[in-house]
């Protein structure tokens, strides 16, 4: 009975004396665990890889579509004749800035005045004008992939010129066309694409065509007598579509002021849909103006001619951002900047080393005092509405 009452103390005693010993490790293990800088580190950076997935996951619902727009496309005789070389056409030598710019864009956006007829109906000028297609190509390989063929004369050649600038313009991979038809069908179709995750609808339209009248209405997509048919059209456009972009052949020649009928339009346009309106036709630079919420070029100007007065040589650029977030479409970082087209030689001749400069690179040799017309046009551009940015587009 003794030897068993003394084992049982025994146990007691030793677990008394072990109990501090084992609380003075659990201690010094929760220390070095609380305070292990490698611990700490792994935590963080399974933190940091956390967050790194969910922004991530964001950026992937993010779709982003640049874009970019000019002028007409003029193509007086002397801008295909100084172009020729070696039996073929060289436009780079004239435009090689402009395809540094459209090159870099997902969109480029651009007004062929002039028809693209080909040499077999006769290259020719002011007035009836017919242009080589040497000219597109140019500009498709430039990276323009929407093009406007809605203007005054887009029936200078008739119906002939109508058929051999869509046979043209339907062979260029990946470039939509629009404001010429070869079918009522197609007349009555809205042309409709997918950039980047963003379904766009792509419109254009013109006033008239300097009083020649097509041979089947569907040939010509014309907007006055047409207003309600074109606002019908719009809206149909934003039901099916994130973004319909607007490219009106409108206003006064030569006049850098925007008429009753643009500004009616725009409103009415903006209402019934359009994001993007895209104007043409004055042969000089208009303002810009948010309308509704929506950005209004109403005239970029002349992308490139050989006309001979101050104002009809300089050319707008415009650039915007379209994003699509979780469904809803903003329009960012609007912005435009300027381009002058310099030559040699005077009318009648034929002008000569035809080039499309932007402001930027200009120098007093090739315009004289050009720091000063910079601003002068940049005031037109900013007449209705400050809030426009010069300067991005490179």
């Amino acid at each position: 009975m003794l030897t068993r009452k003394r084992r049982k103390l025994n146990i007691k005693n030793l677990l008394v004396l072990l109990a501090p010993i084992i609380l003075v490790i659990v201690l010094l293990i929760t220390l070095l665990t609380k305070n292990n800088p490698a611990k700490e580190e792994v935590a963080k950076e399974n933190e940091e890889e956390v967050v790194e997935e969910t922004n991530t996951e964001i950026e992937e619902e993010k779709d982003k579509v640049s874009f970019v727009f000019m002028g007409d496309g003029l193509l007086h005789e002397s801008v295909y004749m100084d172009a020729q070389e070696n039996g073929t056409y060289n436009f780079d030598k004239q435009l090689h800035y402009i395809k540094d710019i459209a090159s870099k864009y997902d969109l480029a956006y651009y007004n062929q005045e002039t028809i693209l007829g080909g040499e077999e109906l006769g290259l020719s000028g002011y007035p009836t004008f017919n242009s080589p297609f040497e000219f597109g190509e140019y500009m498709v390989n430039s990276g323009f992939n929407l093009v406007s063929t809605a203007n005054n004369h887009c029936l200078d050649k008739g119906t002939i010129g109508i058929e051999n600038s869509h046979e043209f313009w339907k062979g260029q991979n990946g470039v939509v066309m629009q404001g010429t038809n070869v079918s009522q069908e197609e007349y009555d179709a809205i042309a409709t694409f997918e950039k980047n995750g963003i379904k766009f609808a792509y419109l254009s339209y013109t006033y008239g065509t300097n009083g020649i009248y097509p041979e089947y209405a569907y040939q010509v997509n014309y907007y006055r007598d047409h207003e309600q048919e074109v606002l019908d059209k719009i809206a149909q456009a934003k039901q099916e579509n994130d973004v319909v972009i607007v490219a009106m052949h409108w206003g006064d020649e030569y006049s850098m002021q925007i008429n009753n009928e643009q500004a009616t339009l725009a409103d009415e346009m903006t209402k019934a849909g359009a994001d993007i309106i895209v104007g043409n036709h004055p042969h000089v630079i208009q303002p810009y103006q948010m309308v509704n919420g929506k950005p209004v070029f109403y005239a970029m100007g002349n992308l490139i001619s050989t006309q001979l007065n101050e104002e009809n040589l300089v050319g707008m650029i415009g650039a915007l951002d379209i994003i699509k977030e979780n469904d809803t479409i903003t329009i960012e970082n609007i912005r435009y900047d300027l381009v002058y087209t310099v030559m040699e030689g005077t009318y009648p001749a034929l002008r000569y080393n035809v080039e499309v400069i932007p402001f930027s690179k200009l120098t007093d040799e090739q315009l004289a005092d050009h720091e000063a017309i910079y601003e002068k046009y940049k005031a037109v551009v900013t007449s209705l509405d400050d809030s426009i940015v010069c300067g991005g587009i490179e």
